[in-house]
């Protein structure tokens, strides 16, 4: 293809996984956005990008991670983690709501937008959450310049953001048209089971505490309320075999994340190796469950794959169980423990680029991203698929300082960042200045 106008950048020599396949083929960028794919060696350039013996893929975005800012920066900031996605592959983050003062009103929503202005390396958007006193008022709010739509809280976690009542889930989900992203615990039931944790005092009685039928049964109510207000609705972080059939049947209305953690981990070998530093929720479970994802991964029944990110320092982590906060850092190694599993074959590349591309695009209708097509963000996720590595806490960003994957040798490992068409990280390090910017939805 000939063309007479230079391109900004050319992407030549890798093979390129767009909506038909893998290809080797060149990709030409203009003004941010991908012009043209096929074209020559010799095109006019003013920069070349060779990235022979590298996979290029579509730009990975991470739908659900805890960014900390405002009010917690002591164990996480916008710079810290999106830097930590930049390196890690990551082209665009949905940051959640749980930090201090909440993102709960459109007020709170500007304050990140413009905390996040010249300082995130990634693109991004903002989750606002739900609460008893804003939920009338969600469906005139989840428009908003930089929302990725709202968030609830069924079962507590890290924050103060809670929505227990199915008076006040009703009211959420009738109130407004976007997908709703759901953390799905019952608080009732984990109220009444918080004693076993207390008596037992250590950390591998998480998912005794926090149970399987904690998650079921929230799953459960929040289809049912979904189905009664025709309300789309995301479960984050899907833990358990016996909510897969649930969510199976609930199609029309109801999508699927899961976590690289709970893809990768199972109880009671990472309690035992790690401690509170694998609490998180809901929990890391025994092995059946994680068989149960990954045939759900297979089927096709899993949407996303997001890493809820959810940073706590080491002295925080190291309290007495349950003292101890939970959550984990993940955005900066979901793509090299995913690409670890793709080398043995659990999943293709195909499928995971589905899952960390396209699937979030679709879910969230997010414009001009997930793929790589004319007329889409230049964003692209360089991979060598052959590179050996061994995931190692130095190379962390996250104000955090550790990661529960430290010694895994992986296979695959992200080369460059490139985000509308400039490159944010190379070879381990960031390029230039932090330029991300507020992610645009369809219809919104």
């Amino acid at each position: 293809m000939q063309t007479t106008e230079p391109f900004d950048l050319l992407v030549r020599g890798g093979t390129v996984v767009t909506p038909a396949g893998a290809e080797a083929i060149n990709v030409g960028v203009r003004h941010g956005r991908v012009a043209a794919l096929g074209v020559p060696d010799t095109a006019p350039a003013a920069e070349v990008l060779d990235v022979r013996g590298l996979h290029v893929l579509p730009g990975v975005i991470d739908s659900q991670v805890h960014f900390r800012e405002p009010g917690l920066e002591h164990k996480e900031d916008l710079e810290s983690g999106t830097r930590g996605a930049v390196l890690g592959g990551v082209t665009a983050v949905f940051e959640m709501p749980n930090t201090s003062p909440n993102t709960d009103t459109p007020e709170a929503l500007a304050d990140k937008l413009a905390r996040a202005r010249g300082r995130a390396w990634c693109d991004h958007a903002f989750f606002l959450g739900a609460t008893d006193a804003n939920a009338d008022r969600l469906g005139d709010w989840e428009t908003l310049h930089g929302c990725a739509g709202v968030k609830v809280f069924m079962g507590s976690s890290t924050g103060s953001l809670l929505v227990e009542d199915d008076d006040v889930l009703r009211r959420v989900l009738a109130g407004g048209r976007r997908r709703v992203a759901v953390h799905a615990e019952d608080e009732a039931r984990l109220r009444e089971r918080k004693a076993i944790a207390e008596e037992k005092a250590d950390p591998a009685a998480h998912p005794e505490w926090r149970d399987v039928e904690t998650a079921a049964r929230a799953t459960r109510r929040l289809l049912t309320l979904a189905r009664e207000t025709g309300r789309r609705v995301h479960v984050l972080h899907v833990t358990t075999e016996e909510e897969l059939p649930l969510l199976a049947e609930a199609r029309d209305l109801a999508s699927v994340e899961v976590t690289p953690q709970h893809l990768t981990l199972a109880a009671p070998d990472c309690y035992e190796g790690l401690g509170s530093f694998a609490q998180m929720n809901p929990p890391i479970r025994e092995g059946r469950h994680r068989d149960a994802l990954w045939r759900a991964v297979a089927d096709g029944l899993v949407d996303v794959i997001g890493s809820d990110h959810a940073p706590h320092t080491r002295e925080e982590k190291s309290r007495p169980y349950p003292q101890c906060p939970s959550g984990m850092p993940g955005v900066q190694t979901l793509v090299p423990v995913m690409l670890a599993h793709v080398h043995v074959g659990r999943l293709s590349l195909r499928r995971f680029v589905d899952l960390t591309s396209a699937g979030p695009a679709r879910l969230y209708n997010i414009a001009g991203k997930g793929r790589i097509a004319r007329g889409y963000d230049a964003d692209f996720t360089i991979v060598d698929l052959n590179a050996e590595r061994t995931i190692d806490t130095a190379w962390i960003a996250s104000k955090s300082g550790w990661t529960p994957y430290h010694g895994m040798p992986v296979s695959g490992w992200p080369m460059m960042t490139v985000i509308r068409g400039r490159v944010v990280m190379r070879d381990g390090a960031t390029v230039g200045e932090p330029l991300g910017e507020p992610v645009r939805f369809q219809g919104v």
